[in-house]
């Protein structure tokens, strides 16, 4: 029986990058699949399905409310309009077009990335503040909490702060400045997952909206995210998500998910409506939430660190090249160091990798470095002798064999 993608034409690969959307996520648990293919069999009103989704989601982050996203930066695109327009389907309407509303977002310099494009995307202009005088080596310093203060005027609608181990200010100092000047707190936590923990983490350091994707740790569909926050932003989120093809006497969503008293009117098609969700990949993705908080998190590390072992245990001795099982993180990753004179550059040999057959896509962040890292996390039962065999074959070809 040949599969879907023998049919399409299409090989597979051997994903040793992670779950990244660029070679497709990772591999789905058959119950998330199969949760996918039940929901695709049957008919819902969306607005409740969401509304149970929130309910979910709001009981595994703590927070008030939630959404089932289409990824993480439509989370942040929603949020960010939620921000903006508040439950004023006039505004809604008017997005991108933020005259006569708050559309000034609040960052620190340091913390600017690619995915604050979905930010932008609804119209808002971003204030950078700070200089990362730490990043770029100049010294120690970075934006201060008094910077984010100073920036926040009648104009500004949110600040955004993307979590990670080494992010400055501390949340905690962003969310009491920002807080004191009325101003809600958007946090990217795209891939900080794993600890489960920080699915309320985020929430409970005061933040009032927080974006996960969904397809990555947590392990449901590859488009598919959470927002998390505040009950009226969420609302507001939803509103601008949602099919309103309805009469707003025909409309009757679960009150405790989107409460029609306190609308005006229904706004039209909002800017999140081209991120809309299907009913399959809510439903994928609750069952992949239920599984990661239910999940035993050393038997998850354990089980990652045997599949790396496998990879270097398969390996031929080396020389010019080391082979390393880095343990530090909540993820561990098996690196591969050529030495300056170890033959070919690194990125020679993953491209090699990606040209071979399987192709085999490891994760390239640190070529610069002269290291090659292996995620486990996307990694089928079978992947780990393919990648040593190919490794110990391109490795041979260069030379870097001890005798």
């Amino acid at each position: 029986m040949t599969t879907i993608y023998e049919q399409l034409g299409i090989r597979t690969i051997v994903n040793a990058k992670g779950p990244s959307t660029r070679v497709s996520g990772g591999i789905m648990a058959p119950e998330v699949a199969r949760a996918m293919g039940e929901a695709s069999q049957a008919c819902v009103d969306m607005a409740e399905l969401q509304a149970r989704a929130s309910e979910i989601i709001a009981e595994a982050t703590g927070a008030e409310a939630g959404l089932v996203t289409a990824g993480a930066a439509a989370g942040l695109l929603l949020g960010t309009a939620a921000c903006m327009t508040g439950l004023d389907p006039g505004r809604m309407n008017r997005l991108p077009d933020t005259r006569g509303m708050p559309n000034r977002v609040v960052m620190v310099r340091s913390q600017r990335n690619f995915y604050d494009h979905a930010v932008r995307t609804t119209g808002a202009r971003i204030v950078e503040v700070g200089l990362p005088d730490r990043v770029a080596g100049a010294g120690v310093r970075d934006a201060e909490p008094w910077e984010i203060a100073d920036a926040i005027d009648a104009r500004t609608a949110l600040v955004h702060w993307v979590a990670g181990p080494e992010a400055r200010p501390p949340l905690p100092e962003v969310v009491a400045v920002a807080h004191a000047a009325g101003v809600p707190v958007l946090v990217d936590a795209a891939a900080q997952l794993p600890p489960a923990s920080n699915l309320r983490r985020f929430v409970e350091l005061g933040a009032d909206l927080v974006a996960f994707s969904g397809g990555k740790a947590i392990g449901g569909p590859q488009a598919s995210g959470i927002l998390a926050g505040r009950r009226d932003l969420i609302m507001a989120a939803a509103l601008q998500q949602l099919d309103l093809d309805v009469a707003f006497e025909q409309w009757r969503p679960p009150p405790t998910f989107i409460d029609t008293r306190r609308l005006k009117g229904l706004p039209h098609h909002g800017i999140g409506r081209p991120c809309k969700v299907g009913k399959e990949e809510v439903a994928g993705l609750l069952m992949a939430l239920r599984r990661f908080v239910a999940a035993d998190a050393d038997s998850r590390r354990a089980r990652w660190r045997n599949t790396l072992r496998e990879i270097q245990d398969g390996l031929p001795a080396l020389r010019g090249a080391t082979v390393t099982l880095l343990d530090g993180g909540e993820i561990p990753l098996l690196a591969l160091d050529l030495e300056p004179d170890g033959g070919a550059g690194v990125m020679a040999l993953i491209l090699a990798l990606e040209a071979g057959e399987p192709s085999i896509r490891p994760d390239p962040g640190a070529a610069a470095r002269g290291r090659v890292l292996f995620n486990p996390v996307s990694l089928r039962p079978e992947d780990p002798p393919r990648i040593a065999g190919a490794l110990g074959r391109l490795l041979g070809e260069r030379g870097l064999l001890a005798p």
